[in-house]
């Protein structure tokens, strides 16, 4: 519990969208689990905000919005 609260809401390498900081949660939990399942080491808490905090990047790639305004390219504009 203290890993969770303490080391894995950590500002400088947490996502910063709501939804990336759902995922980020969910994989450290499972991470957790599977380390401490499968592993043979007892805590598995800071392996897994480890391991999370490496995939952060690419978290943030999917989950940032689009500002308003912006057209994605192939899609149609008014002009």
């Amino acid at each position: 519990m203290l890993g969770a609260f303490f080391m894995a809401t950590d500002y400088a390498s947490t996502p910063v969208t709501p939804k990336g900081k759902i995922i980020m949660g969910l994989g450290c939990g499972i991470i957790t689990v599977l380390i401490r399942i499968f592993g043979g080491y007892p805590e598995g808490v800071s392996y897994s905000i480890i391991i999370a905090n490496l995939l952060v990047p690419l978290i943030e790639r999917v989950t940032v919005p689009t500002p308003f305004g912006i057209v994605k390219k192939g899609g149609k504009s008014n002009e």
